[in-house]
């Protein structure tokens, strides 16, 4: 009995032993997974340290000479479109895809996107729900003077930028398309919230509408069925979102290239993954074998 009992406590041990190593095994074979890198900014514009969260492609090599178009993300955290808009970008740019060529993506972590994407209003009720608004002008000049700089000097970077936004991301890039064209050549706008300061925006006059404007620039606007904007004078999304496809479209510049997607299926929440993946073959049409 006493021989059993002393092979049991063996055994036991053993297996404590076995177990312990093997935690202490997995403990050290694990490590993180990394989709890319986290950056940080001190803008003078903003007056604050801002997060970016830097995707690079497969291959990218700081020694040498490829250069590769630009991604901005709004809305840009890890918990926000980062993750899933990189992984978009990474499926379409798979050889046997070949939709998007290889890209960065910057996404700017949010901090106050009421703030940031917002111009100064006349609604005195929206002044009130949201009193941080109204500093777009300091986030643009933010993107233009700093960040694009940022970016273009630390990383191996072409000539191709493009912008994506939903919401209010989406009235923010319609506010930089219209009074600040040049700043990027591609524009994803989805949902936009043209409801702002009673949809002003769309009476706005812009250079793009000019026979002269030069830049090649290509716009992709996508709306969900989304309905009644919260306003006080009733606004459709839908509407809005088709109002600035069409005032764009009546530009008179050759440069100038727009495409309206209307998803029927989708919402405010669900629209951008799919809106986004649509905008890459809009941008880069393939020639069909």
């Amino acid at each position: 009995m006493t021989k059993f009992i002393s092979l049991f406590f063996l055994l036991l041990s053993s297996s404590l032993i076995f177990s312990q190593k093997n935690k202490t095994k997995t403990a050290e074979t694990s490590k993180p997974f990394v989709l890319g890198v986290i950056d940080e900014i001190q803008s003078k514009e903003l007056n604050e340290k801002r997060i970016l969260n830097i995707y690079l492609p497969e291959g990218y090599n700081p020694s040498e000479d490829t250069k590769y178009p630009v991604i901005y993300l709004l809305d840009g955290s890890a918990d926000e479109d980062f993750i899933h808009i990189s992984g978009l970008v990474q499926f379409n740019s798979f050889e046997w895809i070949n939709q998007v060529p290889k890209s960065i993506v910057v996404g700017i972590a949010t901090v106050d996107r009421r703030r940031d994407f917002t111009f100064p209003t006349t609604i005195e009720n929206d002044k009130t729900r949201f009193p941080t608004t109204g500093h777009s002008d300091q986030f643009i000049a933010f993107i233009e003077k700093e960040l694009q700089p940022f970016i273009a000097k630390k990383y191996k970077t072409n000539d191709s930028k493009t912008i994506i936004g939903q919401s209010l991301g989406g009235l923010l890039e319609t506010e930089i398309l219209l009074k600040k064209p040049f700043l990027f050549n591609k524009y994803v706008i989805v949902s936009p919230s043209l409801w702002w300061n009673n949809g002003s925006l769309l009476d706005l006059d812009s250079q793009i509408l000019n026979e002269n404007f030069k830049q090649q620039t290509d716009i992709y606007i996508a709306v969900g069925k989304e309905g009644l904007t919260p306003t006080a004078i009733p606004r459709v999304m839908e509407v809005d979102a088709n109002l600035l496809a069409e005032k764009i479209k009546a530009s008179k510049s050759k440069n100038i290239k727009v495409y309206f997607d209307y998803f029927p299926e989708e919402n405010h929440g669900t629209i951008l993954h799919p809106a986004v993946a649509n905008s890459f073959k809009f941008f880069y049409p393939q020639t069909q074998q």
